[in-house]
């Protein structure tokens, strides 16, 4: 939680929050993921100061429960100094204790923020998902969070001005901004009219450019002029020299096939799992992972 301090921007985690992406898609399913295309809405997480502090944090977790479809788990909430926002001791459940930040108690709105993170926390924990290392565990539970419809809540969480800053989680706003736009664009629906904070809409902008950017890379049809002509160029040099490496700051990869044609492999734009198809002219490819149909010009 930087609370005051200076806040992170960029994308310096943008290899493990796409790599996330494609775990969830892995291990929940596509059906399953799209369960979840209706967010938590801004009134069902809502905390005004004259709400009971206990009261209206236990409300708050119930409404994550019930949005992660974990109808058996219970939060028990309480409130303590730390440097960190939260923390849940994950157990076997049903009862799950949640510890959150005593900035909290004046800072009510921000609780959804926090429980959206820790309650997604014994989500991944009860389908066995994680990544070696902390710093990637939670970056995958902030992006899960995220893509799963109630990490909006941690992009708006972040406010900064000339004397003071707030953001919860790992993620960047930048980064939050990109996975809620990789979201938008699977589910067509725009977050950007729940924020209450100027600063979370900048980075949902910049996240939204680097998304739709991820739709224009080559050997996608809507690649822009400059991308097609390396791709061009790179697909020249892997026909003359088979045996060649992968060509360095783009995302797609030659390979040769034995004694069929040549083939090349890129991640998918909407879940990034790598999609490998023959270099032949017009392709119509099927991710099977996510199920997006790609038009492709390899």
């Amino acid at each position: 939680m930087a609370n005051g301090g200076p806040v992170e921007h960029g994308y310096p985690h943008l290899d493990t929050v796409r790599a996330s992406i494609t775990a969830l898609y892995r291990r929940l399913s596509y059906d399953t993921v799209h369960t979840f295309a209706t967010s938590v809405a801004p009134v069902d997480v809502a905390f005004a100061d004259t709400d009971d502090l206990y009261l209206g944090a236990q409300r708050v977790a119930r409404e994550m429960v019930r949005h992660y479809h974990l109808p058996d788990a219970r939060m028990i909430i309480g409130f303590r100094e730390m440097t960190h926002a939260a923390n849940v001791e994950l157990t076997a459940g049903p009862e799950y204790f949640v510890e959150l930040n005593d900035r909290f108690r004046t800072h009510r709105r921000d609780i959804g923020a926090a429980l959206a993170h820790e309650v997604m926390h014994v989500y991944l924990h009860r389908l066995d998902l994680s990544f070696p290392g902390t710093r990637d565990n939670e970056i995958l539970t902030d992006t899960a969070a995220t893509y799963l419809g109630a990490g909006w809540l941690l992009l708006d969480a972040y406010r900064e001005d000339a004397a003071s800053s707030q953001k919860l989680g790992y993620l960047t706003p930048e980064e939050f901004g990109y996975v809620l736009a990789k979201r938008a664009l699977v589910f067509g629906e725009d977050p950007s009219i729940w924020f209450t904070s100027p600063q979370a809409y900048t980075a949902y902008t910049k996240g939204m450019a680097k998304a739709r950017g991820d739709e224009q890379q080559p050997p996608l049809t809507a690649a822009g002029w400059a991308g097609r002509r390396r791709y061009a160029k790179d697909r020249r040099h892997a026909q003359d020299h088979p045996v060649a490496g992968p060509h360095p700051g783009v995302p797609y990869e030659f390979t040769p096939d034995g004694r069929g044609p040549l083939r090349v492999s890129f991640p998918c734009p909407t879940c990034h799992q790598r999609i490998r198809v023959p270099v032949r002219g017009r392709v119509r490819a099927r991710c099977t992972l996510c199920g997006t149909v790609l038009e492709c010009d390899t």
